[in-house]
């Protein structure tokens, strides 16, 4: 399975939120800017978070995005769930998934792709945006020590 660039960005503007979550909401123009990602790009992914109860918007002069919940209580396998739909490495893994080959019921290799399936589910379910978000911070705490 491979991440599209909207999962990729949709995570990425999530850390970002997180790490602010407590300086109230964030401008658009500000996630795209800091986090190189094309506004027009982040507007489509925020709806989509905001549609998925993830993220709360306000309108106005100081308005613009914050997490609905707390980042301990997000997973990264929540957002990618919201922007990428299920987490399947293989379409006949997928819960709505029809018949995706004639061999669905009795393949050889169906064992493998569940394993992997489980591994990834787990994984992303097990990582919360604050977790992120304070690996996050260190990383730009080093960087701006070094400059």
């Amino acid at each position: 399975m491979k991440l599209s660039a909207r999962g990729h960005y949709g995570l990425i503007a999530m850390a970002y939120l997180a790490q602010r979550e407590n300086e109230g909401p964030i401008p658009i123009k500000t996630i795209a800017t800091a986090e190189q990602v094309p506004e027009q790009f982040l507007e489509q992914i925020l709806f989509s978070m905001r549609k998925a109860g993830l993220v709360s918007s306000v309108r106005g002069p100081r308005g613009g995005y914050t997490l609905s919940r707390s980042s301990a209580d997000i997973t990264a396998g929540e957002v990618i769930r919201a922007l990428e739909g299920p987490i399947a490495p293989v379409e006949c893994l997928e819960a709505d998934a029809e018949e995706c080959c004639s061999k669905t019921d009795n393949c050889s290799t169906k064992f493998v792709w569940e394993k992997l399936r489980d591994t990834m589910v787990s994984v992303l379910d097990n990582i919360t945006l604050q977790e992120i978000a304070q690996r996050g911070d260190k990383l730009i705490v080093n960087l701006e020590q070094t400059k």
